[in-house]
Formats: C-alpha cells, sequence, structure tokens
C-alpha cells in the first residue's frame, strides 16, 4: 500500500476502488533541493503529501528575514491553509529542502473527492483540525517557553531532521537569531 494510503488508512477506511479513485485524482512528482512549489503572493492550488526528502513553508518580511512556519517530512502533508482554503493570495514559500518525491492534490480534484468519496471530508477535517491544534500549541510554547525549551520540543517532534537541515533553518523555527541558537547550542552541549 502506497505512504499516502497508509496515511489516509489511519483515519478512515477507503475500499478498493476508493483507493484507486483518490490516486487517480493525486500526481507523484520529485522534485531537485531548493525547488519552490508555491510562491508568496500567489493563490495556493494544491496539498503536498511528502512520501520522501523535507519540505518547508516560510514566509519573507519586508527586513528578508526568513520565518519558518513549518517542516514537512516523510508522511506529512504541507500546503498554504490560507490561500488553498480561501483562494486568495498566501504569504508562505513552499521550499524542497531535500530532494523528495511528492503526491499533489490540487484543491479541485480534491472537491471532485469530496462528492466522490465523503468520507474524505472527514479525513481532510481532522487533518485541519490537528494542523490547528499544533498552531495553537507553537503559538503558546513562542510566548511561554524559553528558546533551550522550543529547542527540545523540535528534537522530539522532529528527531533526525536537525541533522539534515542548515542550523539557520532550525533557529528561525524556534524564533531565535541564528547566532543567539549557535551560542545556545554551544550552552548545551557544555552541559
Amino acid at each position: 500500500m502506497s505512504t499516502i494510503l497508509q496515511n489516509i488508512a489511519k483515519q478512515i477506511e477507503l475500499t478498493p476502488a476508493e483507493e484507486l479513485l483518490f490516486l487517480s485524482k493525486t500526481e507523484v512528482q520529485t522534485f531537485k533541493a531548493k525547488s519552490i512549489l508555491h510562491s508568496s503572493g500567489l493563490v495556493c492550488k494544491n496539498s503536498y503529501f511528502v512520501n520522501s526528502g523535507v519540505l518547508r513553508s516560510f514566509s519573507i518580511n519586508d527586513n528578508i528575514v526568513e520565518h519558518i512556519l513549518t517542516f514537512a517530512c516523510a508522511g506529512w502533508w504541507i500546503s498554504d491553509m490560507y490561500s488553498l482554503l480561501s483562494q486568495k493570495p498566501g504569504t508562505l514559500f513552499i521550499e524542497v529542502l531535500d530532494d523528495a518525491e511528492v503526491v499533489i492534490l490540487s484543491k479541485e480534484n480534491q472537491e471532485i473527492l469530496y462528492r466522490e468519496i465523503p468520507k474524505l471530508e472527514r479525513f481532510f477535517r481532522i487533518l485541519i483540525e490537528n494542523s490547528l491544534v499544533a498552531n495553537q500549541e507553537r503559538l503558546m510554547d513562542n510566548l511561554s517557553l524559553s528558546a533551550e525549551e522550543r529547542f527540545e520540543k523540535f528534537q522530539k517532534k522532529f528527531g533526525d531532521l536537525q541533522h539534515k537541515i542548515p542550523q539557520k533553518q532550525i533557529a528561525s523555527y524556534i524564533g531565535v537569531t541564528p547566532e543567539f541558537f549557535s551560542k545556545m547550542k554551544s550552552r548545551l552541549l557544555r552541559k
């Protein structure tokens, strides 16, 4: 069974015919590192499921500083949710960090699947609810935890990812400058 079907099976059960219909509405593509799948200012037309590799979503402020919203590893979904749901121009970039194989589900095909396989609405509702909970938790962590505590949570959530991505991206994710992050890591290693 494909990874995406295993992901869906965690929440809902599809018949073999429904699985085939679902797969017929998706497209699998491979991307090299540094490929941009979605750009800020454009309307997001797709959700992306990561079969392999690593993606990230981020914004860039007026001072050309990147702010990483999330990373997506194998088995994770990623999109500019605001733009995808509202069909208004988004604020996020989605970039491939490590060569990736990605399943692409267009908004248009997702709507078709909702009509053809209504239980998929439940699956995507659960994904959106989980995303909302994770974003609220991250916001509260940024307001109440120290940088060290946020880094510990990053390590628990993303495991070995810290060895695959630049340290400045981890710093951005936990909300500190690369210089502060470097000093903090040195201090943690000495403990």
